[in-house]
This record gives structure tokens, sequence and C-alpha cells, in this order.
């Protein structure tokens, strides 16, 4: 059966060195790509390619007017028709710049398609530039449809925190702060260094420690104007793959060959770090309830390299209109920040704190488990059960603040008083919920109620 390996991220040239890679270390792989930088004009560009170059290339229409709904339209029935061929051992789906891994792992598994692996591609050298970038994608030309509100900061921090492998670039622009930083957004992620050597494994404990590759990619940004944020480069002038040269879909699979037309050889295994990756498994369900607000995997505290993670928990409700007032200060307090978090005067709702770029998302993700009746408890997932366990409290089960915020420079102790400041104080607290439910309803704007 063919594995199927998703490589994803806004890192461009990242994400083609770990293709590459991939190409050369997998005897019998092929790439995937969908280009939805030729949306404006009404398809996708597909094209097929192997270590050799292009094998195929065809174009799709635009479903909806909308890019990534014709990437999820065309994008199964290529995989079965590589799979039909027999020959291949992994298919690399190559995720266009802005396109988010989970919803093709997604697409994917339903197909009926083995999912193996799921790899973001990183440049540490520029993951604090992207988390600080607030543009929307469509002013930088990387919207996936007409309606896509996304910015480039929250898209970045979904591919970083999704995918349970992080190909992370040897940059020699990158210092001990962006490492550190990377690892402290994702720490339970498998790294594995990419570059001109062989690909070494490592953790978040031993960081990646070679930075000295000599052909370090392209920057987003000009180096003569350092102080100046790094901005996605415009999808137009990415690097690609070669164009296609013929706009004629294949109706048959293809089959792996290297420039001379012989045949790869199939299923010896793979040596290298990265190639391992890429087969090992990959559980969807159990990467959606990781990144699920109510039992979300968030980083634990740390403190090294200048960079510190706070992880802010407390079981007393927030006043909404104090903590409304506050939210610009918190959400610049952090490069990222995210979690669960209880407003006073909904007291039966799991809020979700999402925020990156200077700019929040808050939304409701349903009730907390201890306000459902007992009945209803054998039909939440048991990971959701069990999140809950861990944050179980006498008086109001698993209601609480779960707030993690991570930065270069943190003010770790202004921001918990600040964070302090925001939630009910003593009489308030005694009042009991029915006087919190009285209390005005700041956040109703925002949660669209």
């Amino acid at each position: 059966m063919l594995s199927v390996v998703i490589v994803g991220g806004l890192h461009a040239d990242a994400r083609k060195a770990t293709v590459e890679r991939l190409l050369a270390d997998v005897p019998g792989s092929v790439v995937l790509h969908h280009d939805l930088a030729t949306a404006a004009d009404g398809t996708v560009v597909r094209t097929i390619r192997d270590a050799g170059g292009i094998l195929s290339a065809g174009e799709t229409p635009l479903v909806n007017d909308c890019a990534c709904c014709a990437l999820r339209e065309d994008l199964v029935p290529e995989l079965r028709r590589l799979d039909a061929a027999g020959t291949l051992r992994l298919a690399v789906v190559e995720l266009w710049d802005s396109v988010e891994p989970k919803a093709m792992a997604e697409v994917v598994a339903a197909g009926g398609l083995t999912v193996t692996g799921v790899i973001t591609a990183v440049d540490p050298a520029l993951v604090l530039p992207y988390l600080g970038n607030g543009d929307d994608l469509a002013d930088r030309g990387l919207a996936a449809a007409a309606t896509d509100q996304r910015t480039v900061a929250d898209t970045f921090a979904r591919q970083l925190e999704y995918a349970p492998v992080l190909a992370v670039l040897d940059s020699p622009e990158a210092d001990e702060e962006d490492r550190e930083l990377l690892a402290q957004l994702h720490p339970t992620a498998h790294q594995v260094a990419i570059g001109t050597g062989r690909p070494t494994t490592t953790d978040h404990a031993t960081r990646l420690t070679d930075p000295a590759v000599p052909d370090h990619p392209t920057r987003l940004t000009d180096p003569a104007v350092p102080d100046h944020p790094a901005r996605p480069t415009d999808p137009a002038h990415t690097d690609h793959a070669t164009r296609p040269t013929d706009s004629t879909p294949t109706d048959h699979p293809v089959r792996p060959s290297d420039a001379s037309g012989t045949l790869y050889p199939v299923r010896p295994s793979p040596r290298s770090a990265l190639a391992r990756a890429a087969l090992a498994g990959f559980d969807v369900e159990s990467a959606a309830a990781a990144q699920h607000p109510a039992c979300a995997r968030l980083p634990a505290e740390a403190d090294a390299h200048g960079v510190s993670t706070l992880v802010w928990h407390r079981c007393r409700p927030f006043h909404p209109e104090r903590l409304y007032e506050a939210l610009e200060d918190i959400t610049c307090a952090a490069a990222r920040s995210r979690g669960r978090f209880w407003l006073a005067d909904k007291p039966d709702v799991l809020l979700h704190w999402d925020a990156a770029g200077g700019a929040l998302c808050v939304e409701s993700v349903g009730p907390w488990l201890a306000s459902l009746p007992d009945a209803a408890w054998d039909m939440v997932p048991p990971v959701r059960r069990a999140a809950a366990a861990l944050d179980w409290h006498p008086e109001h089960g698993d209601c609480c603040q779960h707030l993690v915020f991570t930065s270069p420079g943190l003010d770790r102790d202004g921001l918990e008083r600040l964070l302090e400041s925001c939630l009910l104080t003593d009489a308030e607290y005694a009042a009991g919920r029915d006087a919190w439910k009285r209390l005005p309803p700041a956040f109703d704007t925002l949660l669209e109620v």
C-alpha cells in the first residue's frame, strides 16, 4: 500500500529542501504538488515528479471559487491513481505555502489512504518574524480563497504545532534564541535537521547544534535592513518545482524512474532520519485531539536562552469587562499564546484563546465537561475525559484558566499580575454563579453572540 507523507509550511525554502531530501532518501517516491498561485486565473496547477523531474502535469478548476477546495477534490483521486500503480512506496504531498496540514491529512485519511507522516519544514531564523507578522494572507498573495481571513502569524502557528515532526533547516542565521523559541513552541515535536549534510535527529533537549551550513536559503527580507519584520514571499516568485509544460492531466499512474528511465527499487528500508519520520505512522484522530482546546497538549514551563514559557493555571473565572479591557496588553505580551479560559458571565462555556502576531481569536468550543449531565459523559472521547480529570476541582470540575505564553524577553511577573487583576475578586467570586451571569457581556461581540 502506498504511504503518504504531508510536508507543509510557510517557509518555502525549508519545505523544498525537505521534499528533495525525501525524494533522494526513499526509493520509489514521488512528489505531488498543487500550486495555488494560479488560482486567480481560475485553475490550480498539479505536478507529479520524482528525483529526475516532472512526470506529469495538469490543471484542475477552482471549486466554489476556492483553491483549497479544488485541492481537496483533486488530491485523493490522484493519490489513488498513484497507489494503483503498485510500484511506488511513498507519495510526498508538498502543500502550497499557506495550506494547513491538518485539513489535508484528514482529507487523505478519509479517502482511505494511509498517512504515515506529517512534517512541517521550518527555518528557525524565521520563526519569530513569522509569529510577529500580523498581515492578512490576502495582503501577501497567500490566501487560498477570496474569503480567507487568516493571518501569516496564526497560519504559521497552526502549521508548526500540528505536525509531530519538524524538518529544521540548518540555518547559519539562526542563533540559540531562535532554536530555543522553536523548541518551546512545540516541545514534543521530533526535530530532524536538514541541510547539505546527512539528516540527524534531535530532540528539544539537545537542540540543533550545528548551524554551520554554507548554502542558507534566501531570507524573506533584505538582510541589509535587519529591523524590518520578515514578510512571506510572494508566491508568484516562489521557486517551486519546474513548471509543467503539458497542461493535459494524465489518466494513468506514473512509474518512478530516474532520468535514464530505470525503474527504482521500491521496498528497501530507508536509513535517513527524515525518511524514517516520514514512514513512522500518523494517527489523524490523535493529532486532532492534541490541538483541541479542551485537551490540547500545551507547552510546559521553560526558561532558557532568553526565551520563556509561562503556564498560567487558575481555578477562578475572569471578570468579562476587566479581561476585555486588558486584551491588547495580554495579547501583545508574548509572541504566541494559547489555551482555554473561563468567563464568569458564561460559566458553562469553554472558551478558546489563540493569539499570534498581535492578534487574538477567541471562540466557544462547547460546554465544560462539568456542565454536562452524567448521561452525556459516555459520548465524550476518553482523551477529553482524561484532560478534564487533570484539571478537576471539587467545586467546579474542569472549569479553569489554562493559558500558555511563549516569547523571547517575556515579562513573566508583569504578565502574571495583569492576568490576576482580571480574575473575579473574593467578593465577586463569593456572590455565586447567578450573580456572575449578570455581569456585563463584554465578549459577546467577539464571540458573535
